[in-house]
C-alpha cells in the first residue's frame, strides 16, 4: 500500500541463559579459549568500573563461586593495576573454584576475604556474586550478603545480571541487587527487560567479548522463540507517495459503548487518525450518536446497534481494520459483535470488553479468528489476560512473561500484546518482542485504549499484525516518555505527529 520508511537500527535479539551457554561453548570449540572469554569480560567490568568511579577510588569487587565470580577476579585484578584500592571477598572457599574461574583467581595477586554480610565503607561496589543461570532462590550468607548491598548506600556495577535475578524471567529468586548500573555480554538476556528484573539492572550495558557471529549464529539455532527487543528495524511505518490519499491510506473502524461510555472509543479513534489512517469511523448505538458528535469533527459517524448492524456496516469493504472492546461493554452481545467482526475476515483489534466477555472461552474467540481468517492482534492487560486464558497453558505458574505470551498467541492464533511495564507481543509463529521503551506515567485511564488505535491505525494502513502491534507500543511508549510528568491519555494522540517527525528523521 506505501513504501516503508526503514529504521538505521538493527533488530536486536534477545538470548536466553541455554542459548548463551550455546555461544559461549560454540566459540570455545572454534578455538578461542574460555578464560580468553572471561578476560574480555572482565575487561569490559573493569572499563565501566572506571567510569563510575574515579582513580584511587574504593572498589569492593563481591565474587561467587562460579564464572560469574571469575569475572570479578579479572576485573579486581585490571582495576588494581589501575591504581584503584580493590577489596576481594569471595563467597566460599577459593579452593572450590573451578576451570577458568580458578585460573582467573590465580592472576589475582591480591588478599581474598570473606564474603561477610556486612559492607565496608567503599566508592563502588561490583557484584560478580551469580549471573543469569541462577536457578535457585538466594539463602543464608547469599541473601544476607545481598541484602547487606542493597543496605550500603553504594553504587552498584552487576556482572551480567544483578545476583539473584533469574535471566530468563526477570523474576527476584528471593532477594535481588538492586544495581546502578549492569555489564552483560554478547546480547542482552529476557530477564534484563522483564520486570522486576529490568528494574534491578539499572543502565544496562553489552560487552563484546569476542565470541563472533558464527557462535551467535549456533547459540540462537536451537532457540524455540525468535525473541527480540522491539525498536525501530524490527518494523517499518507506511510513508506516503504522491499518489496516496485517503483512500489508500485504509479506514479504520471504532466500536462505541452506548450513551455515557463513549470516550473510550473516541480515544482509540482519535489515535487510530493520528498514526496514519485516512479516515475513521466510529459506529455507536443511536443513544450514543450526540454524543459522540459532540466530540469528534474529523472522525466520522455510524449508527450501530447490534450484530446485524454491524454486518451491514462491513459490506463496505473499504473498513479494513476493526476494533473492538474499548467501553463496549461485556455480555453476550458484545461476543456476538466479535463474532461478527471476525467473520468479515479484516484486520481486526480485541481490547477490554471484547475480551472479557470471553472469559475462560478462548478457543471460542479462536475459532472465529480462524474461521473468518481475521488479522487479529489482542491487547490484554494482566487481568484481562487471566480472564481470557483461564485454564489453558498460558497461565500455568512459574512462567515467564514472555512464555506466557507466546503460549497466548499461539491458542488464540493471533498477535497478543501483554501489556505492562514490560509489555510483550506475540505472534502465533513464535516470534516475541519485548518492549521496554515506555515509562510509567502511561499508567492513565485511557492509554490502553489510544494503543488499540494505535494499532488499529496501522493495520489499515497495510502493516502485518505483529509488526503493527510493535511499531504501536514503542511509537505509544516515545510519546509517554515526550510528556513525561502530568500525562493523560487525550495527550497521547497529539505527541504522534512528533514521533513520526523525529523517528522518519533517523531513517
Amino acid at each position: 500500500m506505501h513504501e516503508p520508511v526503514k529504521s538505521p537500527k538493527a533488530v536486536e535479539r534477545l538470548l536466553s541463559v541455554e542459548a548463551m551457554r550455546r555461544v559461549d561453548a560454540a566459540a570455545i570449540a572454534a578455538g578461542t579459549a574460555g578464560l580468553t572469554l572471561m578476560q574480555a569480560a572482565g575487561a569490559a567490568v573493569a572499563g565501566r568500573a572506571r567510569a563510575l568511579a574515579p582513580e584511587g577510588a574504593r572498589v569492593l569487587v563481591l565474587c561467587g563461586p562460579g564464572n560469574n565470580g571469575g569475572d570479578g577476579f579479572v576485573a579486581a585484578r585490571l582495576l588494581a593495576e589501575a591504581g584503584y584500592r580493590v577489596d576481594l571477598r569471595l563467597l566460599g572457599e577459593r579452593a572450590a573454584l573451578k576451570g577458568d574461574a580458578a585460573l582467573a583467581a590465580e592472576a589475582w595477586t591480591g588478599p581474598v576475604g570473606p564474603a561477610e554480610a556486612e559492607i565496608p565503607a567503599t566508592d563502588l561496589i561490583i557484584d560478580a556474586l551469580f549471573g543469569a543461570g541462577l536457578c535457585r532462590d538466594l539463602e543464608g550468607m547469599a541473601r544476607a550478603l545481598v541484602q547487606a548491598v542493597n543496605c550500603s548506600g553504594a553504587p552498584v556495577l552487576a556482572v551480567d545480571v544483578p545476583s539473584g535475578i533469574d535471566g530468563d524471567s526477570g523474576a527476584v529468586r528471593g532477594l535481588a541487587v538492586e544495581a546502578t548500573e549492569t555489564v552483560t555480554f554478547v546480547a542482552l538476556k529476557p530477564g534484563h527487560l522483564l520486570q522486576p528484573g529490568r528494574t534491578h539492572c539499572g543502565v544496562l550495558h553489552v560487552a563484546d567479548i569476542g565470541t563472533g557471529e558464527a557462535a551467535f549464529a549456533a547459540g540462537i539455532a536451537g532457540e524455540a522463540r525468535a525473541m527480540v527487543r522491539n525498536a525501530p528495524g524490527l518494523w517499518a511505518l507506511p510513508q506516503l507517495t504522491a499518489g496516496s490519499h485517503k483512500y489508500t491510506r485504509g479506514h479504520a473502524l471504532v466500536l462505541s459503548g452506548p450513551a455515557h461510555r463513549t470516550g473510550a472509543a473516541r480515544l482509540a479513534a482519535r489515535g487510530a487518525l493520528r498514526i496514519g489512517a485516512g479516515l475513521v469511523t466510529v459506529a455507536s448505538p443511536a443513544a450514543a450518536l450526540a454524543e459522540n458528535a459532540a466530540h469528534l469533527t474529523a472522525i466520522m459517524l455510524h449508527r450501530c446497534e447490534n450484530a446485524d448492524d454491524l454486518d451491514d456496516l462491513l459490506a463496505d469493504e473499504r473498513l479494513n481494520a476493526l476494533l473492538l472492546g474499548p467501553g463496549l461493554g461485556t455480555g453476550p452481545a458484545t461476543c456476538d459483535l466479535v463474532a461478527v467482526a471476525a467473520s468479515a475476515g479484516r484486520a481486526l483489534v480485541l481490547d477490554a470488553d471484547a475480551l472479557t466477555s470471553f472469559r475462560s472461552e478462548v478457543r471460542t474467540l479462536a475459532r472465529h479468528i480462524r474461521d473468518g481468517e481475521a488479522r487479529a492482534v489482542l491487547t490484554p492487560h494482566e487481568g484481562e489476560f487471566a480472564r481470557l486464558f483461564s485454564g489453558t497453558e498460558a497461565v500455568t505458574e512459574g512462567l515467564s512473561k514472555a512464555e506466557r505470551t507466546a503460549r497466548a498467541a499461539q491458542i488464540a492464533g493471533a498477535v497478543v500484546v501483554l501489556k505492562g511495564a514490560d509489555t510483550v507481543i506475540a505472534a502465533p509463529d513464535g516470534r516475541v518482542a519485548i518492549n521496554d521503551h515506555g515509562t510509567p506515567h502511561l499508567g492513565t485511564a485511557g492509554s490502553g485504549d489510544v494503543l488499540g488505535g494505535l494499532i488499529a491505525g496501522l493495520l489499515a494502513q497495510g502493516l502485518a499484525p505483529f509488526e503493527a502491534a510493535c511499531a504501536a507500543v514503542w511509537l505509544h511508549g516515545d510519546a509517554g516518555l515526550r510528556f513525561g510528568p502530568g500525562l493523560i491519555s487525550e495527550d497521547l494522540p497529539e505527541l504522534i505527529p512528533a514521533v513520526l517527525r523525529d523517528l522518519a528523521g533517523r531513517a
